[in-house]
């Protein structure tokens, strides 16, 4: 008998090699066993050990007993044919388009280094408030929450999203027409599941987020690139280009990744364009909290004649990623089969967290952390844009921006000198232990090139080393486009 395992009890054991030996036809169905006495004697085993496996085994269908004449393996078990094994299952049309994805779109699973782009600062976020929030439910409204709860979200969470939404945001909207679901990438997945057939065709920002366009084509629709401009998407040219085109998905205030944001006279023709044609519009409002100048600017949501608007929101930019809750603000009519379809595919949002949520907005909370954050990031950005160019000795000068959580160096014409220019040092940076991500990796049909640098989750520390890492490669960097 082999040595006693960590952690796993020898009875235990034994009855894994006995079934092991059985089920490779080391033991031969319909042959008999050992007396239990000798048996156990030849494993090194007691017998009462031997006896619970061998228990376990009749009952499990391997071992049949005859009384007087002892224990046999069960007949009809066969042994598989060595040498052969039977072809793996495929995957659906729609399972290997999802499987797919993988290869255009590949979130990072490890912590975030200076520069990569998207991570807000955790450190600060105020866990013993959330802790103390948490403690303070009822512990009947406890019990309620631990049951199973209504897929369109926690009531009192809705609300609170709603009254958010019209004082932060400009959205009026009522609670019965917010979906809580866990972050804006399902929120997506369940638009393009619910609003899309196979082979439609969804207009999607060039440059623009992956992530989008990965829960677009794992659903099987057509991706149609549209340039970006100073003023946006570009709608008008899309439009003629692809007449047929049933949705769009846009980052308005923020453009992701270059940062523009749509000017009101876009912003009219793209909801034109959806009255018009009969399509949907999906304002990714991803970042949209953090302006830093006098005056925000409002969603897209908030504009007359946005019936057809679907607004999607994360609070893994608000607060942390780890949260992983989001809401989508839906047209009345779609409530309804999007709470299904929620339903369907993860039930709900955990309860407590939901509940906690709703008070940390209503109380006033989400405001004051905000502020704060509000008051840090500019504070990074400056230091970065300023660490960067001593480190580049006055090469490298990135231009403020009054909003977001990156910074964007894009390279002009004269300086793209292939089409993985940008990746090329993006490999170099990594090698020096820096996420410095290339402007390619957002591009479909766009030739734009370049670098972006987050900065919002790193201190001041952690973002001057990270040039002084970069210094020997920030020579190859050219003028800003």
């Amino acid at each position: 008998m082999a040595s006693t395992r960590a952690n796993v009890p020898l009875r235990l054991q034994l009855y894994r090699q006995l079934r092991g030996a059985i089920e490779a036809g080391t033991l031969a169905p319909g042959s008999r066993l050992p007396p239990t006495r000798e048996h156990a004697l030849s494993l090194g085993v007691s017998r009462n050990t031997l006896l619970w496996a061998m228990a376990r085994l009749r009952s499990e269908g391997y071992v049949t007993a005859r009384v007087g004449d002892g224990s046999y393996v069960a007949a009809g078990l066969a042994a598989p044919p060595t040498g052969v094994h039977a072809p793996l299952p495929q995957l659906s049309r729609r399972g290997q388009a999802i499987a797919d994805t993988h290869a255009r779109w590949q979130p990072p699973l490890v912590a975030a280094l200076p520069f990569r782009i998207g991570a807000p600062e955790v450190a600060s976020f105020p866990y013993a408030l959330w802790d103390r929030l948490a403690r303070q439910i009822d512990p009947r409204e406890r019990q309620r929450l631990a049951q199973y709860l209504d897929p369109a979200g926690h009531a009192p969470l809705r609300e609170a999203v709603a009254q958010w939404l019209w004082v932060a945001r400009g959205v009026r909207c009522d609670p019965a027409q917010v979906l809580v679901c866990s972050g804006s990438q399902q929120a997506l997945d369940l638009i393009a599941r619910l609003l899309l057939d196979p082979g439609d065709e969804v207009l999607v920002e060039d440059p623009g987020y992956p992530g989008i366009r990965a829960a677009l084509l794992g659903q099987g629709v057509q991706v149609r690139p549209v340039p970006v401009d100073d003023e946006g998407l570009c709608i008008a040219a899309a439009a003629e280009r692809w007449p047929a085109a049933r949705l769009a998905v846009v980052t308005p205030t923020h453009q992701f990744p270059v940062g523009v944001r749509m000017s009101l006279a876009r912003r009219r023709e793209l909801l034109d364009w959806a009255e018009r044609c009969g399509a949907w519009v999906v304002e990714d409002d991803y970042d949209g909290e953090f302006q830093y100048g006098p005056h925000r600017l409002e969603a897209l949501t908030s504009l007359p004649q946005t019936g057809r608007v679907l607004y999607v929101g994360t609070f893994s930019k608000i607060l942390h990623p780890g949260l992983r809750l989001g809401f989508i603000v839906l047209p009345a009519p779609l409530l309804r089969p999007f709470a299904a379809a929620r339903a369907v595919c993860d039930r709900h949002a955990p309860g407590d967290s939901q509940a906690v949520l709703a008070r940390f907005i209503a109380d006033g909370h989400l405001l004051r952390h905000l502020n704060r954050m509000r008051e840090l990031y500019p504070r990074r950005q400056h230091h970065l844009i300023q660490a960067l160019a001593k480190a580049s000795e006055g090469r490298l000068q990135l231009a403020p921006s009054a909003q977001g959580l990156h910074l964007l160096h894009e390279l002009g014409p004269a300086a793209r000198r292939g089409p993985q220019d940008d990746e090329r040092l993006s490999q170099q940076a990594l090698a020096a232990g820096v996420m410095l991500t290339p402007l390619s990796r957002y591009a479909l049909a766009s030739p734009r090139r370049g670098w972006l640098f987050g900065y919002a989750g790193y201190d001041e520390a952690a973002l001057t080393r990270a040039a002084q890492r970069l210094a020997p490669l920030l020579a190859q960097l050219t003028a800003p486009r």
